[in-house]
């Protein structure tokens, strides 16, 4: 097989295998006895119909309605393959589909129509309301479209918006908006040259003359030329509502002085030349697809400084729906919006271009790795994964509608919705909150080892714009500076945040004197305590919290744990002081898991798993939790005699020496502390009901293993690991941790030292 056919083969055999399709429907309830059945179906199925008929509204409680959305197409105008036919039109459909349910968690049917006359084709949709919140007409011809949406948007009560127009306009909005920024100029004063007259392309001038555009500045060529008044060839009344002059022209005689060029058109129609005669800092939004009306590369040939987007992934700015659809949709359902209206849509808008314009996320950057991600001629819309795009589209939309007065069920906090949005996205925003919210009653000052590494740095850029504490980094400064500007991040080293450089600061000498005394009779001498405090980062870190010139540190992105732990323990361990285990929280479908001890001791003794036990459950309650602790091992409540079970039991007699205020059980398998059945079956008087929460091992082979096991194959996010015993004066990650979990650790890093140990 050539080369050339295996990307088709690839992408062929992505629908077909392991199933075929890209959908499946599942069920959200249980379904599996004879209670269920009668709950599901009949005849408990029956109290929900009359609750519906007697009151509609309460049809999204007690349905999927509200949150379930029909991708409707003909297919007679599929994106760069034209009217293939509805069934054809099936895969771009489900594939629709599938972004819904990724980006904004929207479930969706897409449902293809042998129906090409648009008025038997909008009576259709109407017909289906009863089934669906909301309605996403996609492919469909013009002047079709405008058809059958303006029937079924006087008809519905129910949001109904076709992508192709309004999703297209709404990125080209805040593209635009973005690009005038750039270069200085203003809606009202830009001359906008424009090519292609479909659905798509008159939404997008639509939208312009909304954002301020004056209508005699905008010039619609189309095949045959420019639209003018009386002229009869491919003339539409949505393109005639454009019409300028009354003599033929080409695009050619209308380009001169153009600030815009909106292409939605055809390959190649846009020449140099052309380009050459638009105005200085020309913008370019050449969006034909897959091929774009001129390249970029002729573009940069006759104005270097001109600012391009286009509708493919390989360059900058790319103009993708997928931007705009599932959040708009997301507002619309969650206040049951009536409709997607003007006030929806740029509300919509604003929102996509403040995002480009603040810090990129770390989530985004990841995903779009060696990318320039920062704000400016390349940057001007948000990538579609930037996860933040849920929160601050979709709320900016929800306010739009409650505003405008076509909200059904409004939310009553607009800041505790976007809160919710975000916990949907960030798996972690939920269970850290109250953490966060005690790290935010005192300003800690939060050491990393290594802060050259960008993930510090993004950590440290979150830190400043959403927590009281400040982040102090070791580091060449020049390297830091560096990063942060190619990372497009916003914050200034030694202005926005503290420096310790290792290879030339002022502290230098009380560091390596402080280590030295720590160390001395311990084999250091003065040279080799120059040398760690030179090259050592975790060794500075601890030292400044010895000294107090810190309240906690963080280390660990490289390197290796127990390595860490080492210093850790020489310059921060104390009588009262010292390492009783990690604990780390899985987070997981159903719900939070804490697993210790991963980390700290590789076979504890029965005293070392009590004092695991102990500090596990002050540190569970700091997530709002209250822990149900498991002692496990091999042994199963007294069924093995072999060593982990010996030492289980021990450290559960240690436990049961003196009145805990917390719920414990052990020693026990897994199974039996995550079922509740198989508990039950095996030992009825346990002392707590329900899963456990918190799994303590008895070593950290065991530990370890279930910790990475959830998070390869079980889909779980960790935050942690979390350094119990020191007084929440150091914290150890691991090399695989992510931005956001080193925001998570300097939030957990940020409770006053007394009260977490």
């Amino acid at each position: 097989m050539s080369d050339d056919n295996y990307p088709r083969k690839r992408a062929l055999d992505y629908h077909e295998f392991p199933k075929p399709g890209k959908l499946e429907i599942r069920a959200t309830k249980p379904m599996a006895n004879g209670r269920d059945l009668s709950l599901a179906y009949s005849p408990g199925v029956a109290e929900a119909c009359i609750e519906i008929k007697n009151d509609p509204s309460v049809a999204s409680r007690y349905t999927a309605r509200g949150n379930l959305v029909a991708v409707v197409s003909n297919g007679s105008a599929v994106l760069g393959l034209g009217n293939i036919g509805a069934l054809a039109s099936k895969p771009v459909m489900e594939g629709k589909a599938v972004l819904f349910k990724k980006f904004a968690n929207i479930d969706c049917f897409d449902i293809e129509l042998n129906e090409n006359n648009p008025e038997k084709l909008a009576e259709i949709v109407c017909a289906m309301e009863p089934s669906f919140g909301a309605i996403n007409l996609e492919d469909i011809k013009a002047p079709d479209c405008f058809i059958v949406e303006q029937i079924c948007r006087e008809r519905m009560n129910i949001p109904v918006f076709h992508d192709d127009q309004h999703g297209t306009a709404i990125v080209v909005g805040a593209a635009a908006t973005n690009a005038l920024r750039v270069t200085g100029k203003s809606f009202d004063q830009i001359k906008v040259v424009s090519t292609g007259g479909g659905a798509a392309g008159i939404a997008c001038l639509n939208m312009l003359l909304k954002l301020g555009v004056k209508r005699e500045n905008v010039w619609l060529c189309d095949i045959d030329g420019l639209v003018y008044k009386g002229r009869e060839t491919e003339m539409t009344p949505q393109k005639a509502a454009y019409a300028q002059g009354t003599t033929q022209a080409a695009l050619d005689d209308v380009i001169e002085g153009a600030d815009l060029f909106l292409g939605l058109s055809g390959p190649g129609v846009l020449k140099p030349e052309m380009v050459a005669k638009m105005a200085k800092r020309p913008i370019v939004f050449a969006l034909a697809n897959p091929t774009p009306e001129i390249m970029p590369d002729e573009v940069r040939a006759v104005a270097p400084d001109a600012i391009i987007a286009t509708g493919r992934s390989d360059f900058p700015n790319q103009v993708n729906n997928v931007l705009c659809f599932p959040f708009i949709f997301r507002g619309a359902l969650d206040v049951g919006a009536t409709e997607i209206n003007d006030a929806m849509q740029l509300g919509c808008i604003e929102g996509i271009a403040a995002l480009a314009r603040a810090t990129t996320s770390a989530e985004a950057a990841a995903a779009y790795k060696g990318e320039q991600l920062s704000f400016g001629e390349d940057y001007l819309i948000p990538k579609p994964f930037d996860p933040r795009l849920m929160g601050v589209v979709a709320s900016a939309v929800a306010k739009a509608a409650m505003e405008s007065g076509v909200a059904t069920r409004p939310v009553e906090d607009l800041a505790t919705y976007k809160e919710t949005l975000d916990g949907s996205v960030f798996r972690s925003a939920l269970i850290m909150r109250p953490v966060f919210e005690a790290a935010a009653t005192a300003e800690r000052r939060i050491v990393f080892a290594e802060g050259e590494d960008e993930r510090v740095l993004r950590a440290a850029n979150a830190m400043l714009e959403e927590t009281t504490d400040a982040p102090i980094l070791i580091g060449r400064p020049d390297v830091i500076a560096q990063r942060c500007e190619r990372a497009g991040l916003s914050i200034t080293p030694g202005k926005d945040f503290q420096i310790v450089n290792p290879e030339r600061d002022d502290r230098y000498r009380d560091y390596w004197t402080a280590y030295h005394q720590i160390m001395a009779r311990k084999g250091t001498t003065p040279d080799l305590a120059k040398a760690i405090l030179r090259t050592n980062t975790t060794a500075i870190a601890a030292i400044m919290v010895h000294l107090e010139q810190a309240d906690s540190m963080i280390a660990g992105t490289f390197g290796q744990y127990l390595w860490h732990l080492n210093y850790i323990k020489q310059i921060l361990g104390t009588d009262q002081l010292h390492p009783v285990g990690a604990l780390s929280l899985m987070i997981l479908q159903d719900g939070p898991l804490f697993i210790a001890d991963t980390h700290v001791h590789n076979i504890p003794t029965s005293e070392q798993i009590a004092e695991s036990v102990c500090a596990a459950a002050r540190h569970v309650r700091r997530f709002g939790v209250e822990p149900k602790i498991a002692l496990c091992s091999y042994s199963q409540f007294g069924n093995h005699d072999g060593d982990s079970g010996k030492r289980a039991r021990g450290a559960l007699e240690i436990l049961d020496s003196r009145p805990r205020d917390f719920a414990y059980e052990g020693e026990m398998h897994v199974d039996a502390a995550l079922d509740t059945d198989v508990r039950q079956h095996i030992f009825p008087d346990a002392r707590f009901e329900g899963p456990a929460n918190t799994l303590v091992f008895a070593n950290a082979d065991a530990a370890s293993a279930v910790r990475n096991t959830l998070k390869v194959k079980g889909g779980g996010l960790e935050v942690g690991p979390i350094l119990m015993g020191m007084g929440n004066r150091a914290h150890i990650v691991t090399p695989s941790i992510t931005a956001r979990g080193l925001l998570n650790m300097s939030a957990v890093a940020g409770t006053p030292v007394a009260k977490y140990g």
